[in-house]
């Protein structure tokens, strides 16, 4: 009776074994869009693939809403809206998204100290950046003056007691190409848990936001892009939570005598000056991380390499690397040591 009781306890701890051997492993699913005027990529981890498909069609479908509800200059969306109610001196509704941009934008420009601005379309669109294809051209030096010396600034828009928004500026045109990205990171990674996904990688042009890790712990690992090459110059580990985003010279631009002109429009004066040539930042854990990687880039950029590392603070950074307009790279000693250098620049300047 002995024998046949060990015979009965091994065969069990065989089935177990057997039974634990088969259990379904995570494999990666993987959908594609193009939203916000870029490409985006999401990568999920899950051992059922219905369940993958579907977090991951609902989260690209609500992208592609928000993006034609929030586009900046096509004459359907809910923004070119509101900004000729603005200049018409008028008030408007907003939805609870448009609603929330505008709370979250007037908070992040008095942090940035004005350096961001989601109030500056006018002098985007000056630009010829208020297009899908633009021409190599400067606007006139007379009409950058006047919409500097507007200073539109998200912080003239008033919410009126009915809950419509009003505008004391007419000048104040609306554009969130510089946080609506990162927005829509941290409403992505909402949605995705809630279907259950607990491990997911989120790429809306270059704006990244981690959830969980890959099978058996390992971290996710992006690519921070070369500014003056296709591959990536550093890579980083992603913990979760953590998100990156980048601003750079060479996502939209034109060169016009020897001179490149960028996107990245300063608000203080109207001006494209390209000094730097790109920003990455790192942001901590947290429900606005993704907001965070987006919005903060801008500060950094145009504050240079010399007042950089007081903007980051602003922000609360977990790090951030700046490319100079030769090349070199601009960083915290700490984040350093998080990167790999696949392309490394020519000299590394640690600033503290």
């Amino acid at each position: 009776m002995r024998q046949l009781g060990r015979l009965q306890a091994a065969t069990a701890a065989f089935v177990v074994s057997v039974l634990a051997g088969c259990s379904p492993q995570p494999q990666a699913w993987q959908q594609e869009s193009f939203v916000f005027g870029t490409r985006v990529v999401l990568t999920v981890y899950d051992t059922d693939h219905t369940r993958a498909q579907a977090a991951m069609a609902q989260v690209l479908g609500d992208l592609d809403q928000l993006h034609q509800r929030l586009h900046a200059w096509t004459a359907a969306g809910e923004v070119h809206a509101a900004n000729q109610a603005i200049a018409a001196g008028e008030p408007f509704r907003a939805s609870p998204e448009l609603d929330e941009l505008i709370t979250l934008g007037q908070q992040l420009e008095q942090q940035s100290g004005q350096l961001f601005s989601p109030a500056i379309g006018a002098m985007v669109a000056a630009w010829g950046f208020h297009a899908d294809q633009y021409a190599a051209r400067l606007p006139a030096a007379q009409a950058l003056a006047d919409l500097a010396a507007a200073r539109p600034r998200l912080a003239d828009l008033l919410r009126q007691p009915d809950g419509r928004w009003l505008s004391r500026n007419p000048a104040v045109q609306l554009d969130f190409g510089g946080m609506a990205k990162g927005w829509a990171l941290d409403r992505s990674r909402t949605r995705l848990l809630k279907a259950g996904i607990s491990s997911a990688l989120l790429n809306i042009g270059g704006n990244i936001i981690a959830l969980g890790s890959k099978p058996g712990g390992e971290p996710w690992r992006v690519g921070l892009r070369h500014p003056r090459q296709a591959d990536a110059m550093a890579t980083l580990a992603l913990a979760d939570g953590e998100a990156v985003g980048t601003s750079g010279d060479y996502q939209r631009f034109f060169q016009l005598q020897g001179r490149r002109y960028c996107h990245l429009i300063d608000p203080r004066d109207a001006q494209s000056r390209c000094h730097v040539q790109s920003v990455s930042v790192l942001s901590r854990p947290g429900p606005h991380a993704g907001l965070l990687s987006d919005v903060a880039s801008k500060p950094l950029y145009f504050a240079g390499p010399a007042a950089a590392a007081s903007y980051a603070s602003r922000f609360g950074l977990a790090g951030w690397l700046l490319i100079d307009s030769r090349g070199e790279a601009w960083l915290p000693q700490a984040f350093d040591q998080r990167l790999a250098w696949p392309l490394p620049p020519p000299r590394l300047h640690h600033t503290g």
